[in-house]
C-alpha cells in the first residue's frame, strides 16, 4: 500500500493509479496573482524587461484559470481576469505584421528576423476555445480574423519537414481547425502528425540531424499529446508510450535530463516535470508520478502552463512506475548506441551516437561522450556537447588551437582550420564485462572504460594506441559549482568564482578536489578552468563562466599509452 502524497498515488484493488488534477489546479491558483502583476493594463503586454511576443503565453494557464469551475478557483469566470486575456491577445494583434508573425526578439534584445511563434500561437488559440463565448463581440471578431490569418500561413509555409517547430505548428492547426470550422486544417493536422510518429526512432526519440534530441524529444511529446487530447487519434498513442520510455532511461535520479546522448541541449540542472503527452499512458504517468514526487520533495510547484494544460487535457489513471529506484541496472537503447547503468549511487551514461560536424550552430559536435553522476553529488563528469571548444571532447587529435570561438563572431566556421579530430568517425560500446566506449578520431584508437568500485569510489581507465603521430589528449569535463572550494595535492586552494585560471602539472600533484568529489590524476596532467562552450542562443555563441567545465586535460604519448584514475565521492547524505 503506497502512502498518498500530495500529487495523489493511490492503490486500487488492481493498479496504483496517479491523481495530480487537484495539484495542478492549486498551483494555477497561486500562480495567477504573480502572472497579473506582471500585466500593463494600457498595453495588454505580460512580462519585465525587455517585451518579446512569448510573454504572453501566459493568456492560455489564464484562461483555464478562468474557465475552470471549482470551489476551490476564486477566478472562475472573473470579469478583470477576462478583461486581461482579451487584452494580452490583442496586444499580440497589434505588435504582429501583415502575415501574422512578430519579431523573433529575445530578453537579451537581440533580434533573430520575424516567425510565427509555434508556442504563443498554440497557446493562443487554445485560450479563445476558452473564452470566446464570453467575449465582446467585436474582440471576437478580432481575434478570429487574426488566427484565421496565422494558421492560414502556418499551414500554408510553416508545416513543411519533421522538426520540433512544425510539429507545435500541427498541433495548433489542429486545435484552429476545430475551433475555427476549418475541417481541411484537421484534416492536414492530423495527417502531418502521421508523419512524426513515422519518423519516430524505435528507441523513443526524435532526431533534428542524427541521434537523439532529448531536451527538445519534450517539445514532441507534449505537441503529440495536446493533440491526441483535442483529437483521440489513437494511432499517436504508441510514439507517446517509446517516448515516455526513453526519457525514463534518459533522466538522472535527480529528475534532471541525460544530456550526453543530446545533439541539441547541454546539461541543465533541475527536475524536468514532463508534460501532458506522459498523461495518456501507463508508462508516461510513471514518468510523470516520478518527476512530480521528486518536486514535491523539492518544495517545487506545478508551472502554470503544465498546471494549464493537466488540468485541460491530462489523463489520471494507472501507472507503471519507472526503473529510477533501482540501484542495479543496465539499460541499452535499441540501436546499440547508447546505455545507462545504475550501480548504487553511481549512475552512468555513455554515447557512441557520432557524425561528421554540422556547419547548423544548432546541432552541436557529438564530442562529450562520458556522463557520471552520484546520489550525493549530482552530475559530476560531462555536461553535453557544444561547438568550437575542442576541450569538451573526450579525447582530441591533433593541434586544439585549430578551432576556436573568437569573440564578437556571429558567422563562425564550425569546422576547423588545420588538422584537429575533436569527433570520432567510429565509436562502439562495451557492456558485457566492463562498461566502455571504443574510439577511432582519424586513424587514432581511443577507449574509456568505466568501473564503479563500491558506493564511494570510480575507476576510469583512458587508452590511447597513440600510432597517428599527433598529439593525443584526453578531456574530463566536471560541472563546476562556483562559490565551492577547489583545492590540489600541491596546495593551491580557491574558491571557484568567475576568474579563469590554468593549473599546469606542477600544481595539481596526485590528486584535485571540488564540491563532494575528489579526483585521483596522473603526473602529465593539467587543468582548465572554465572551458567556454559556443552558445548558440546568443547571437556572437557568448558563454558565462557558469556555463564552463573545468577540464582535466590528459596528454599521451608512445611511451605512456594508459592512464588509470580514480573519483571518489563521499557517500554521505548531500
Amino acid at each position: 500500500m503506497i502512502t498518498p502524497i500530495a500529487i495523489g498515488i493511490v492503490s486500487t484493488a488492481s493498479a496504483e493509479e496517479l491523481r495530480y488534477k487537484e495539484l495542478a489546479l492549486q498551483s494555477l491558483v497561486k500562480a495567477v496573482p504573480s502572472i497579473l502583476k506582471s500585466f500593463d493594463r494600457s498595453t495588454g503586454r505580460f512580462g519585465s524587461g525587455v517585451w518579446i511576443c512569448t510573454d504572453q503565453n501566459v493568456i492560455f494557464p489564464l484562461a483555464v484559470a478562468w474557465a475552470t469551475k471549482s470551489d476551490q478557483n476564486p477566478y472562475y469566470h472573473n470579469p478583470d481576469l477576462l478583461e486581461a486575456i482579451v487584452a494580452g491577445g490583442n496586444a499580440l494583434i497589434a505588435d504582429a505584421d501583415k502575415d501574422g508573425a512578430w519579431v523573433f526578439r529575445k530578453k537579451d534584445n537581440s533580434t533573430w528576423g520575424n516567425i510565427r511563434m509555434p508556442w504563443t500561437y498554440s497557446r493562443w488559440i487554445r485560450a479563445f476555445s476558452l473564452i470566446r463565448e464570453a467575449m465582446p463581440a467585436k474582440d471576437r471578431e478580432r481575434w478570429e480574423k487574426a488566427l484565421t490569418l496565422g494558421y492560414s500561413n502556418i499551414m500554408a509555409k510553416d508545416i513543411n519537414r519533421v522538426h520540433n517547430i512544425p510539429t507545435h505548428h500541427a498541433m495548433g492547426l489542429y486545435c484552429a481547425g476545430a475551433i475555427l470550422g476549418k475541417p481541411d486544417w484537421c484534416q492536414y493536422a492530423k495527417d502531418f502528425m502521421q508523419k512524426v510518429v513515422s519518423e519516430q526512432h524505435i528507441a523513443g526519440y526524435w532526431t533534428e540531424h542524427f541521434g537523439p534530441v532529448v531536451r527538445y524529444n519534450m517539445v514532441y511529446v507534449d505537441a503529440l499529446g495536446h493533440y491526441y487530447a483535442m483529437s483521440k487519434d489513437e494511432s499517436v498513442l504508441p510514439a507517446l508510450r517509446r517516448a515516455a520510455r526513453f526519457h525514463s532511461m534518459f533522466t538522472y535520479p535527480d529528475g534532471s535530463l541525460v544530456e550526453t546522448v543530446d545533439e541539441r541541449n547541454p546539461y541543465h540542472k533541475g527536475i524536468h516535470m514532463g508534460n501532458v503527452g506522459f498523461t495518456f499512458t501507463p508508462e508516461g504517468r510513471g514518468y510523470l508520478a516520478h518527476q512530480l514526487a521528486l518536486m514535491e520533495k523539492s518544495g517545487l510547484h506545478i508551472s502554470a502552463d503544465d498546471a494549464a494544460s493537466l488540468l485541460l487535457y491530462g489523463e489520471e489513471g494507472p501507472f507503471i512506475p519507472t526503473p529510477a529506484s533501482q540501484t542495479d541496472r543496465l539499460d541499452v537503447t535499441p540501436d546499440g548506441k547508447a546505455l545507462i547503468a545504475r550501480k548504487g549511487p553511481w549512475f552512468v551514461c555513455l554515447s557512441a551516437y557520432h557524425c561528421p560536424i554540422s556547419e547548423s550552430r544548432w546541432i552541436q559536435d557529438r564530442q562529450n561522450l562520458v556522463s557520471i553522476f552520484h546520489d550525493n553529488a549530482g552530475l559530476i563528469l560531462g555536461g553535453g556537447n557544444t561547438k568550437l571548444q575542442p576541450l569538451w571532447s573526450t579525447f582530441t587529435v591533433g593541434d586544439i588551437s585549430a578551432l576556436a570561438h573568437k569573440n564578437g563572431d556571429e558567422n563562425p566556421r564550425f569546422t576547423p582550420v588545420g588538422k584537429l579530430y575533436h569527433v570520432p568517425n567510429a565509436a562502439g560500446l562495451r557492456f558485457e564485462d566492463r562498461l566502455g566506449l571504443g574510439l577511432v578520431y582519424g586513424d587514432e584508437r581511443c577507449s574509456v572504460l568505466i568501473d564503479p568500485i563500491d558506493e564511494e569510489r570510480l575507476k576510469i581507465v583512458l587508452h590511447c594506441d597513440t600510432k597517428s603521430g599527433l598529439p593525443v589528449e584526453a578531456h574530463l569535463t566536471f560541472i563546476p559549482h562556483l562559490g565551492q572550494r577547489f583545492s590540489t595535492a600541491k596546495g593551491v586552494d580557491k574558491t571557484l568564482d568567475e576568474t579563469p585560471f590554468e593549473l599546469a602539472p606542477k600544481d595539481l600533484g596526485e590528486w584535485i578536489r571540488h564540491d563532494k568529489w575528489m579526483l585521483s590524476v596522473p603526473p602529465m596532467a593539467r587543468v582548465v578552468l572554465p572551458a567556454l562552450p559556443h552558445n548558440p542562443y546568443r547571437k556572437d555563441g557568448r558563454a558565462e563562466p557558469a556555463e564552463g567545465r573545468i577540464v582535466v586535460a590528459i596528454p599521451f604519448s608512445p611511451d605512456k599509452k594508459d592512464c588509470e584514475l580514480v573519483l571518489t565521492v563521499s557517500n554521505r547524505e548531500k
